[in-house]
């Protein structure tokens, strides 16, 4: 049985951000009648008095103004309609106060703006897209901007990449609600991979040859397939048919990770679907994802998720 997970208040202004708006709509605010227990209730929330126009030109409507926010679990801030303009400071009053009682923050893109113009970032690390991050870093000085990065969570607050990185980071907090497997179930309704890492770098720095001459997706799913052999990056080199310098280039540029820490995110990714959908028990699923010992992996896992493996599986567990 999982937990209610409350509200989600989406933010709407004059200008807004249609493709940042519709991900938070579409995680949030969608029906899922796959599901047997309560999903997100949600709001649209004016960040603005009077009409509000989205990019594109239709008219928005919201069900209620700032005073939702005080209900609100979750607020989610998708993009700002312009860096350059403060946010009314009614809003950011509100964000501070609903900080301040616990509620959740999430940004998208250049959202991040919103939260670092209410102080809510200062001293902590953040992310937006890799266009706005120096400016970012130059008018807020306090905040550690991290520019390689599809998210960062502070646990309260998530701030996310570009646009496309706002589903992942979406994506996160419902695995951080309801665990992986539905996380990922959500992810295949969007017909889309499951959840990126938030390390995963931003974008490919280096372009990929239009006729590459080894299938780097194979090698990841033949890696995939063996999670339980104590795979190395000589392994995965010959796989590739590539030498480990080379392979480890190309490796980068394609996924923003090292290997290693590519083969611990795979890991911990198959464990978590192995507490919540098998009943193996903590060694068995430690042999299964390539640990060598249950104790390594006890201490891998609760690292990486914040758990102890008996806790995740009494949360997620089906």
């Amino acid at each position: 049985m999982h937990d209610a997970p409350g509200l989600v208040a989406i933010l709407a202004y004059d200008g807004l951000c249609t493709f940042e708006f519709g991900i938070a709509i579409e995680i949030f605010a969608l029906p899922r009648p796959e599901f047997d227990f309560a999903w997100y209730r949600h709001a649209v929330v004016a960040a603005d008095q009077g009409p509000m126009r989205a990019l594109g030109g239709f008219a928005v409507s919201a069900d209620a103004g700032h005073e939702a926010l005080e209900a609100a679990r979750t607020i989610i801030i998708p993009g700002w309609r312009n860096r350059d303009e403060p946010p009314p400071p009614a809003l950011l009053a509100e964000l501070r106060k609903a900080h301040a009682r616990g509620a959740r923050l999430l940004s998208i893109c250049s959202g991040v703006f919103v939260l670092a113009a209410a102080g809510l970032l200062d001293g902590k690390r953040a992310t937006t897209h890799w266009r706005y991050c120096e400016e970012l870093a130059a008018r807020f000085p306090a905040i550690e901007v991290d520019a390689a990065v599809l998210y960062v969570d502070n646990g309260q607050i998530i701030t996310s990449a570009g646009s496309a990185a706002g589903i992942d980071a979406c994506l996160h907090l419902v695995e951080r609600d309801f665990g992986a497997h539905i996380s990922n179930t959500v992810a295949r309704r969007l017909v889309m991979a499951p959840l990126r890492a938030g390390g995963q770098a931003q974008f490919i720095p280096a372009p990929v040859a239009p006729t590459p001459r080894h299938d780097l997706a194979a090698v990841l799913d033949w890696a995939r397939e063996h999670l339980s052999e104590p795979l190395t990056i000589r392994d995965m080199a010959a796989k590739a048919l590539m030498s480990e310098r080379t392979f480890l280039r190309r490796f980068s540029e394609a996924t923003g990770m090292t290997p290693k820490a590519w083969l611990q995110h795979s890991r911990m990714a198959q464990a978590r679907s192995l507490l919540e959908s098998s009943i193996l028990n903590t060694e068995q699923i430690a042999e299964r994802c390539g640990f060598a010992s249950v104790e390594s992996f006890r201490v891998a896992f609760r690292k990486t998720v914040g758990l102890a493996p008996s806790f995740y599986r009494d949360s997620f567990g089906r």
